[in-house]
């Protein structure tokens, strides 16, 4: 059996067809679904290009192949290719293959009212909450408020009508989206075991300059980068000497850092870039001696997991799963530039807090390795499979006019 997966993320293909990734998603993220399933069909946006960076990851292969969808970005993009995106999304599910919604999403949205059309069964995995994404200096849209109050409301609906769902929260995401039907709670980020440090920070005793580390795009404010270069900026002018550095890139770097430039912290503030996921990466959390996520919205942020991985201190926002993660003295509102730079200065003048973070973290991270993850995953999609096999059973056993519906995709 097959299994269409709809995602949100953005891939491009080269001349040879081959699909490429820079950061999530690449090939051997597959290997669970393929545990179960004979072959992963990938349904998401796909962007042609002439070629790709040598540092890019191959993300299809042996089992995983992509239906693409017209390449669109933002609301407006969409609107003016919804047909299109449309017609390709749905024409991707055949009316024998089992199907896993990533949401929120649009692709999800654009193939979803087809499969309670037909009673095509459908299993959800909910990985974000958009109410969040949604929130107030998160999104520079005049359509935010309306995405806040209409995705929410979507996403009810899907979850309610899914056979079953898993969530990369325990209980966060649950809450506001629940599934009446088969549930679990299980983390798609999943740690190798090479990725996690054997102990944890040594004691800091040497007096120098304290680096920050944030991870996330630019495309979006999401990841609340703006609110960290103001808190940083009012650290630097209260006389705290520390620097950040910012991996990531997106439309709204060039905003970004003129903004760190007028708050007097331009030689302070570094922007990396997108560097590719892995070691590259990890380089950069390990030269820094404390990682800060101050999102409007997470479901469960993978950023956060690695660095933990790495034994870094984490100081985040109370939103999504972080609250999962991190103690309750470690996290600030959402948007609290003032309490971030408060909170950021109580953390680094403290080295045996610090310490005790960075313990408390990397116990926490070694909950997330693949091993431990990896079973609980596989027994979703094995119910994924079984339930869609009962399903076809009934189908081949009803009418030949219910079988023509169901099958009149």
């Amino acid at each position: 059996m097959d299994v269409v997966v709809t995602l949100e993320h953005r891939f491009e293909q080269t001349l040879d067809g081959a699909i490429w990734t820079q950061t999530q998603y690449p090939h051997p993220f597959w290997k669970p679904y393929l545990e179960v399933f004979d072959r992963v069909k990938v349904v998401a946006r796909v962007k042609p290009v002439e070629s790709v960076s040598k540092d890019w990851l191959r993300a299809d292969g042996e089992g995983v192949a992509y239906a693409p969808v017209p390449c669109y970005v933002g609301p407006w993009q969409y609107l003016w290719k919804r047909g299109a995106v449309i017609r390709a999304a749905r024409a991707a599910v055949g009316p024998r293959d089992a199907v896993i919604l990533r949401v929120p999403g649009q692709v999800a949205t654009c193939i979803e009212p087809m499969l309670r059309r037909h009673q095509h069964p459908f299993s959800v995995e909910v990985v974000a909450d958009p109410y969040d994404v949604f929130a107030p200096g998160s999104v520079k849209s005049l359509l935010a408020p309306f995405f806040r109050w209409w995705i929410p409301r979507q996403l009810r609906q899907t979850c309610a009508h899914a056979f079953a769902a898993a969530y990369v929260t325990r209980e966060a995401l649950q809450r506001r989206y629940p599934c009446p039907n088969h549930a679990i709670g299980c983390s798609d980020v999943e740690i190798p075991e090479t990725a996690l440090v054997a102990e944890p920070r040594a004691l800091r005793t040497e007096a120098r300059r304290i680096r920050l580390v944030m991870v996330g795009t630019m495309a979006q404010l999401y990841k609340a980068p703006h609110i960290l270069i103001d808190a940083v900026a009012r650290c630097i002018q209260q006389g705290l000497d520390i620097e950040l550095v910012l991996i990531g890139d997106g439309k709204h770097r060039p905003d970004l850092e003129a903004q760190a430039k007028q708050q007097g912290a331009g030689e302070r503030v570094h922007f990396r870039g997108q560097l590719p996921a892995g070691d590259a990466v990890r380089r950069e959390l390990d030269q820094a001696d404390v990682f800060v996520l101050p999102s409007f919205q997470e479901g469960l942020p993978r950023a956060m997991v690695e660095a933990m991985a790495r034994g870094l201190p984490c100081i985040g926002s109370t939103v999504g799963g972080i609250p999962e993660l991190l103690a309750a003295e470690d996290m600030v509102a959402p948007g609290d530039a003032a309490g971030l730079a408060a909170k950021i200065r109580e953390v680094v003048t403290d080295p045996q807090r610090l310490a005790r973070m960075s313990a408390r973290n990397l116990e926490t991270a070694r909950h997330y390795r693949a091993e431990i993850l990896r079973e609980r995953r596989i027994e979703f999609y094995r119910y994924v499979r079984e339930h869609t096999a009962a399903w076809l059973k009934t189908t081949r056993e009803s009418t030949p006019t219910e079988r023509a519906l169901c099958q009149s995709y």
